[in-house]
């Protein structure tokens, strides 16, 4: 396990990365909100990010997605620099990004919304098989097909916003705080569908605020503070680090 943004983590390149940062960096108007990020996820890993509120969660995967600059480092996605590459060449080389908050087309159908996601795919080819997995993973979506996205509860618009961003096709899904605002039992289902996700091969990176579960979710974790990585290893060797408990379970550690 690595301690520190000096540690060295993510900065040796790996020929099965999907996904490799060094040295992020993204600022806001002079402020530093992401300060030298950098992490690597291996091909077909579910790896977390996890961190306080303002930690720079959101952040670093915006930066990965191109929908806010670099301040410095670089992002690597299959071994492809993606200097000056745009966020919609991002996508069709298979980084998709399901936002905090869903970003659900409310006015919109449910079929539609799902269709969407397949926006860069101007042939339409395999449309249809593709909206077959999605509704045999979330069943509810596919008895609501018809139905206004708005009018769907929290929990069906969070599987809406995954099923969308599987219609695209993605390599690389990029979650962030899909547990938010949900009830423990909605939560419980859309983890036990992102671990279904993960099964058929795709890599996630998942930002979760809820530590404990994002641990008990992913292989390997970074633990982010202030912008900088402070924590990284094997999730298994986070739950029982005493700096993770103490400042992320509420437990109190005997010195």
């Amino acid at each position: 396990m690595s301690a520190g943004p000096s540690a060295g983590v993510g900065t040796e390149p790996s020929a099965e990365a999907d996904l490799e940062l060094t040295a992020l960096k993204v600022s806001y108007g002079g402020i530093g909100a992401v300060k030298g990020v950098s992490l690597v996820v291996r091909s077909g890993e579910i790896v977390a990010l996890v961190g306080a509120n303002g930690a720079g969660k959101t952040s670093v995967l915006k930066a990965i997605v191109g929908l806010v600059p670099l301040a410095g480092g670089s992002v690597r996605l299959f071994g492809r620099d993606l200097a000056g590459v745009p966020t919609h060449r991002r996508v069709a080389l298979g980084a998709t990004l399901v936002p905090e908050g869903r970003a659900i087309f409310a006015g919109l159908t449910v079929r539609e919304n799902l269709e969407l996601g397949s926006f860069l795919d101007r042939e339409k080819r395999g449309l249809a098989a593709r909206l077959e997995r999605v509704v045999t993973l979330f069943p509810r979506l596919g008895e609501r097909l018809l139905q206004s996205a708005g009018t769907l509860s929290g929990g069906e618009q969070q599987m809406l916003a995954i099923g969308r961003a599987l219609m695209g096709g993605p390599k690389l899904l990029l979650l962030d705080e899909p547990s938010l605002g949900l009830a423990p039992k909605l939560v419980a289902q859309i983890f036990e569908s992102i671990r279904a996700v993960a099964a058929t091969g795709i890599t996630i990176l998942l930002v979760e605020q809820n530590t404990r579960l994002a641990l008990e979710t992913a292989a390997r974790a970074y633990v982010l503070s202030t912008g900088d990585i402070v924590l990284s290893g094997p999730s298994r060797e986070l739950r029982e680090d005493a700096r993770v408990k103490a400042a992320y379970f509420g437990e109190t550690v005997e010195a």
